[in-house]
């Protein structure tokens, strides 16, 4: 439960119809199985008690009877279970039978939610025997030998698990989630982050992909959880199958999916607080208070269960090939539709950019040629400058002016070294001390190079840098942190890499393709200090760390404000095989330090097209004081630092 996961688990027991003794053995089964596992919500099918096919053996009183003492009976054997449970049973009120959803908790029944929306259609003829829920709770009079308690009844129960901060459970059945105003949307309103569905759902061909669709679109548009359990083997087969088709989904994601016809306990981490910072983060999700809801406490304490969910290590980069070549196209479009945009307003008709070899400026270009082609402009009035000075290895060099040439832009090569040489001597810099001023001279004389050939060519210079280097302000003042237009400015660092991959792996052009490779192939670096055995000597990840770690760390810093506690637990899970814990809190650390002390170089970047849901822009996503204090964020850290005892 720490940092707001809840372990959920959605059961499909092997029924036999109508036989409520057999029913709740294996309901009984299923629910020790899956707290056993650490589940701390655990929903099982609808009507799973009695079975959801016994037709007109609803109107016999002797299987109504049996199912509310099968439910005494899983609540009684269910008592020690630290799980939240939900139960389908048919039950009697006044002389109606209704669909319902029984809530348990440690042996007692925390409220009833009957079935909002009756199926009258097809297969389905449940308006034949059951009645449509009422919305705000009555009190149902529950009768368990002399004993009588009073337990809600309506479809407008919240249950809420205070270990968990902002864990809200709403209940809905079947059908509820096929009608346009699912009860789902009202509990959402209504504070739920989570949402069970008990569902008793025949398959048909392609149903299981429209059930799925309506899942993920739920939890995706009330921004919850969804726990989805549906009846499986053991259900009459008369006329239908059912399949158990089980599916536990975050904010439009699908967590875990069973496979169907399998009868399968299936396992989901829910993250509470991301769906909490969601529904903070996006103004337009409105949260109404609804006097017609009642919210009943479940006193579960607080206990770790573990993380079963998995994290991508670049969660900027989708793993799936396809999926991954159709995001690299997207963003190409936005990048080089961005920069057509600002070429068509200025009336401008060239471009400068400095290239390097690396690539940060390969994609720079790629992107500058893409949008030259849709203008159309001339490939030639691009004007790529190569700026060779201490650090340049003739690799870089090289790789830099095929790159020009291949791509039919124009190649100047201006040596910088004569002129960084001669500003050294005017402020008393010696050659030999290679610190950061050493390093940037170099950078502010590469942008004074670009920026003044812009003047020459009535053109505008084209920024390189992308979104990692900015989040850890690696970047000079006023050298390569300037440009007139910054394409790569929203494109982390992991990103870059794929989209000159995928550029390569398409082009069609053999010489561009092999020159592409090449700067896959070199390592990242400024080239700002002198070569090592005509080697680069200077590897940017050795000294601010890896940007797989920085970068999976600025994806949940800015998107969910996750605290460094969880993102540190949550690194070290994805990147076990990687990095060892001290290695995770080294960088942790250093990406806090820097991402604090930086941003005042953000505060005035160029202009950029947004590429993704994550940017840094003080325009629109990042308005943050260039002077914040650090101090909640290093406190957070201490506490990762003693565990560690570092």
């Amino acid at each position: 439960m720490e940092h707001g996961f809840i372990k959920a688990a959605a059961v499909t027991p092997k029924i036999k119809v109508a036989d409520t003794a057999y029913n709740v053995e294996q309901i009984v089964h299923g629910i020790g199985e899956a707290a056993g596992a650490g589940a701390k919500i655990i929903v099982l099918p609808e009507l799973c008690i009695t079975g959801y096919t016994c037709g007109d053996l609803f109107l016999q009183g002797l299987l109504l009877q049996k199912a509310k003492e099968g439910l005494l009976a899983a609540a009684e054997r269910t008592k020690e279970t630290d799980a939240l449970i939900f139960v389908g049973l048919p039950l009697v009120m006044e002389n109606k039978l209704y669909n319902t959803a029984a809530a348990l908790y440690q042996g007692k029944i925390l409220g009833f939610v009957p079935k909002a929306n009756i199926p009258a259609y097809a297969e389905f003829y449940e308006s034949r025997h059951f009645t449509e829920g009422n919305r705000e709770p009555v009190e149902y009079v529950m009768k368990n030998g002399e004993e009588e308690e009073r337990i809600p009844f309506g479809t407008n129960l919240l249950f809420e698990i205070e270990a968990v901060e902002g864990l809200k459970v709403g209940c809905e059945i079947c059908e509820d989630i096929w009608v346009a105003d699912s009860p789902a949307n009202a509990h959402a309103k209504a504070g739920a982050t989570v949402i069970v569905n008990l569902s008793a759902s025949d398959e048909t061909v392609g149903k299981d992909e429209y059930r799925e669709m309506l899942v993920k679109s739920t939890s995706a548009r009330n921004i919850a959880g969804y726990i989805y359990t549906s009846a499986g083997e053991g259900e009459s087969t008369q006329d239908l199958v059912f399949g158990g088709h089980n599916i536990i989904a975050e904010n439009g994601t699908v967590l875990a999916q069973s496979k169907r016809f399998t009868n399968q306990i299936v396992y989901g981490d829910i993250d509470i607080s991301r769906i909490c910072h969601e529904r903070r983060r996006m103004t337009t999700y409105t949260q109404e208070r609804n006097e017609t809801y009642r919210t009943v406490k479940v006193p579960m304490p607080k206990a770790e269960t573990g993380i079963g969910r998995s994290f991508g290590c670049m969660p900027f980069v989708p793993e799936e090939k396809g999926k991954r070549d159709k995001r690299c196209d997207e963003i190409l479009s936005i990048q080089s539709c961005g920069l057509k945009k600002r070429y068509e307003h200025t009336e401008c008709r060239k471009a400068v950019i400095g290239i390097s070899g690396g690539l940060d400026s390969t994609l720079a270009l790629l992107v500058t040629v893409r949008a030259f082609d849709m203008l159309p402009i001339e490939r030639e009035n691009i004007v790529s400058v190569t700026m060779p000075c201490f650090g340049t290895t003739d690799r870089t060099y090289d790789n830099a002016c095929k790159l020009a040439r291949v791509l039919g832009t124009r190649l100047r090569e201006i040596p910088i070294n004569r002129s960084v040489t001669l500003h050294f001597e005017d402020i008393g810099q010696d050659m030999d001390n290679h610190d950061i001023t050493y390093e940037n001279g170099q950078a502010r004389e590469r942008t004074q190079v670009l920026m003044d050939i812009a003047n020459q060519e009535n053109a505008l210079v084209i920024g390189t840098g992308d979104m990692s280097e900015l989040a850890l302000g690696w970047a000079t003042y006023n050298g390569d942190h300037m440009s007139m237009y910054g394409v790569n400015g929203s494109v982390p660092k992991t990103l870059v890499r794929y989209l000159v991959q995928y550029h390569a792996d398409t082009c069609g052009d053999e010489a561009l393709k092999q020159v592409l490779y090449d700067v896959l192939d070199t390592p990242v670096s400024p080239e700002l200090l002198p070569p090592k055995d005509g080697k680069i000597a200077q590897k940017t990840e050795d000294i601010v760390g890896p940007y797989e770690l920085h970068d999976f760390t600025l994806y949940y810093v800015l998107r969910f404000g996750f605290m460094p506690s969880k993102i540190f637990r949550m690194a070290v899970y994805a990147f076990k095989d990687v990095y060892d814990a001290p290695t995770v809190y080294r960088w942790l650390e250093t990406f806090y330090h820097r991402f604090f002390r930086q941003q005042f170089k953000r505060s005035c970047i160029p202009d950029g097209p947004k590429v993704g849901s994550v940017a840094l822009s003080p325009r629109g996503d990042l308005r943050m004081p260039s002077d914040a204090s650090d101090a909640l964020w290093k406190a957070d850290l201490e506490k990762i630092s003693s565990s560690l005892s570092l």
